[in-house]
């Protein structure tokens, strides 16, 4: 079946990253690529996605445009790194990445009761320097559980023991807390603080920061519950001496609670990174003139489907009745089905390739051999 309705068509291609192999940028680049000798007279719109975590600032800057700030921070164990805060010009918004700063990429091992948001509150407090209207924060990929007591301690906030002296940087040490100072000189905050989650788990419970996503970022079971504890603790005392409730919010579990310490220490509100970015990059008005739709990320699952992120476009263009390809990494299987029920044709590269490990050393590879694929099918 021929996808298309015209010979000149109208394609946006519209993909997340492949995470841990290929920026949404590089995805898009080389499903252009590919797709250009096969629909010579196409115009191909080509639009990353990020939905708050790795590449989130990247994305933004490609389709909106701004300027790019440097500057040297701590890592999430304390080595020396270099991140770069956006601002975006209209309207005036700073966008820190936490990934830049506190992501797990940067771990060369997975230390989670040490791991410290501090480097990502030195990029606020850089971004606070820069005359902005609005504060954004992509808080996937990160390395931490600690509530974002780092960022606070980075922005002067003191984390005290019950002897007054400051508590050590890492999830590992909320155990130890007993009060927060706030610090001595107001913050510049502007009015606007949004932390753009690519989960909506709380803070606590089985579906929190530390049960759910603890152990993806190295903790054992004995410290999965340490961990719980000191977020607990931290949750109480942000409630008693800076009067915010953290622990019924959805996200707050984010980037291993930085969501809640954001809403706790500076008052911020948080928001799906997806739609946020999706939002901010026109992707409706591109959408609505577009003839073909080709997304993909790096695993799509029934997860991806449920209304974030590529999921999320997805039914926005069946809803225009704009024909749908996925090229993805990988397909559930159990997926597969339902989306021929729909009309959506999917390739992996993992089927190209015939195992995991071979797509992810070389997913320029065999992006071009999954659209060929699709088209032999589809043209």
């Amino acid at each position: 079946m021929h996808p298309l309705k015209t010979d000149h068509p109208t394609i946006l291609i519209a993909p997340d990253s492949f995470k841990g192999s290929l920026s949404a940028a590089a995805v898009a680049t080389a499903i252009g690529d590919a797709l250009a000798p096969l629909l010579p007279q196409a115009h191909l719109i080509l639009l990353p996605l990020a939905d708050g975590g790795e590449g989130t600032a990247a994305v933004l800057q490609t389709a909106c445009g701004g300027s790019w700030h440097s500057i040297g921070v701590r890592g999430p164990l304390g080595d020396p790194v270099q991140a770069q805060v956006l601002k975006l010009r209209d309207p005036s918004v700073a966008v820190v990445e936490l990934a830049q700063a506190s992501g797990l990429l940067l771990c060369d091992h997975r230390d989670p009761l040490r791991t410290s948001t501090y480097g990502t509150g030195e990029m606020i407090r850089a971004a606070l320097e820069l005359e902005i209207e609005e504060l954004w924060v992509a808080l996937g990929g990160s390395a931490t559980v600690d509530g974002g007591a780092g960022l606070a301690q980075a922005l002067g906030y003191r984390l005290l023991d019950q002897h007054g002296h400051s508590i050590a940087q890492g999830g590992g040490a909320l155990l130890n807390l007993a009060h927060i100072e706030p610090p001595a000189k107001n913050l510049p905050l502007p009015a606007k603080i949004c932390g753009l989650c690519d989960v909506h788990a709380p803070l606590l419970g089985p579906t929190g920061a530390a049960q759910v996503f603890g152990p993806q970022k190295g903790a054992t079971p004995e410290q999965v519950v340490i961990l719980e504890q000191g977020l607990a603790l931290l949750a109480q005392i942000i409630q008693r001496d800076l009067g915010r409730d953290v622990t019924g919010i959805p996200g707050a579990g984010a980037a291993g609670g930085a969501g809640a310490g954001l809403v706790g220490f500076l008052g911020a509100t948080l928001v799906s990174g997806g739609a946020t970015v999706q939002e901010a990059i026109g992707l409706d008005r591109q959408l609505a003139q577009a003839d073909l739709l080709i997304t993909g990320e790096g695993s799509l699952d029934r997860q991806s489907l449920m209304g974030k992120g590529v999921g999320a476009l997805i039914h926005k263009a069946q809803a225009l009745s704009i024909p749908i390809l996925v090229v993805a990494g990988q397909v559930d299987p159990t997926l597969e089905e339902d989306l021929q029920r729909q009309g959506i044709a999917s390739a992996s590269l993992v089927a190209q390739a015939g195992s995991v490990e071979l797509a992810m050393q070389n997913p320029l590879h065999w992006i071009p051999k999954a659209l060929h694929s699709l088209f032999a099918d589809l043209l």
